[in-house]
């Protein structure tokens, strides 16, 4: 990882936690952070990788693992619940916070920071055809179900899937958007893009939450464990049966490696499914990943 990429994300973590413990800005400034992410920062990375990228029947090993690593936390949570008795809200958090990754907020400017531009195009792949439309489907139905709610019909998954801005984005650059755009549209895009670090950064800073009971230690810890080290784990084999070589095997293996996806957690709380444990699965998940990471991209590298 280049070092001033590493000191800016250690440096924004911490100014947004001072920030949060000073009460220097207004309770909402995490929320309003992540949207400008979600509707400036995120399109603009879309709009300026992804028109490199050459689709090719290989990305297809991109957007199948997450579904796969789905399954195995489907498999490792139940048979966790059935060993320990964990109740059903515990269940549930489980579930999502280790199915979805966070391979958009902090998995583009972590693989951007640890691998390169080049291999940025391939995060977005396993992110949009493969997480979001995770979260937008097997993420609704476990809410849903866990929180006595009714679960959502095919109608609502393509709402929730069509309102998402960078799909917008990601069609637009598969069909329209050129390689190489005039100098003055390029150099917009990439700008806005690079403000997606400090500012994910810093959101993450103004809304982490560390604390936790100790009945809630042991999912916490399985968690954490599954997260960032069993599913990468997993992945690795699985990227060599998908035929995953180069920069797609390392971005495949390290987004999988990512921590908890924050509006997941952040959906889980909404519906009072183990809110403490869903805020500290993304708050230690997050501190935790800034070693697991380049830990995981130096094995690679040393593997190939």
């Amino acid at each position: 990882m280049a070092f001033d990429a590493f000191a800016l994300i250690l440096a924004m973590l911490g100014v947004g936690m001072l920030f949060a413990r000073l009460r220097v800005l207004p309770d909402n400034s995490a929320q309003v952070l992540n949207g400008v992410v979600l509707y400036v920062c995120l399109p603009a990375a879309v709009l300026t990788y992804v028109p490199q990228l050459q689709l090719k029947p290989s990305l297809a090993g991109l957007m199948v693992t997450p579904w796969l690593l789905m399954l195995a936390t489907w498999a490792l949570v139940s048979l966790a619940t059935r060993v320990f008795g964990f109740a059903r809200d515990v269940h549930a958090v489980l579930l999502i916070c280790v199915a979805l990754a966070n391979s958009s907020f902090i998995g583009y400017p972590m693989v951007r920071a640890l691998l390169g531009d080049a291999a940025l195009p391939y995060a977005v792949v396993y992110d949009q055809f493969g997480t979001f439309l995770l979260l937008s489907t097997f993420g609704l139905v476990v809410l849903a179900r866990y929180s006595g709610d009714t679960p959502p019909g095919v109608l609502q998954v393509l709402a929730r899937i069509v309102r998402f801005p960078p799909l917008w984005a990601l069609l637009f650059a598969l069909l329209l958007m050129p390689a190489s755009p005039p100098a003055w549209i390029g150099d917009g895009l990439r700008q806005l893009a690079d403000a997606m670090l400090p500012l994910v950064m810093l959101a993450v800073g103004l809304s982490i939450q560390l604390r936790l009971s100790r009945a809630e230690l042991l999912p916490l810890g399985l968690g954490l464990g599954l997260k960032l080290l069993v599913m990468p784990a997993l992945a690795l084999p699985l990227s060599w049966l998908l035929g995953l070589q180069g920069v797609m095997l390392q971005v495949n293996v390290l987004e999988s490696a990512m921590p908890t996806m924050i509006t997941a957690a952040a959906l889980a709380i909404a519906h009072r499914l183990a809110p403490r444990l869903a805020a500290a699965l993304v708050g230690y998940g997050i501190l935790l990943s800034l070693a697991t990471l380049p830990a995981w991209v130096w094995l690679l590298r040393h593997m190939a």
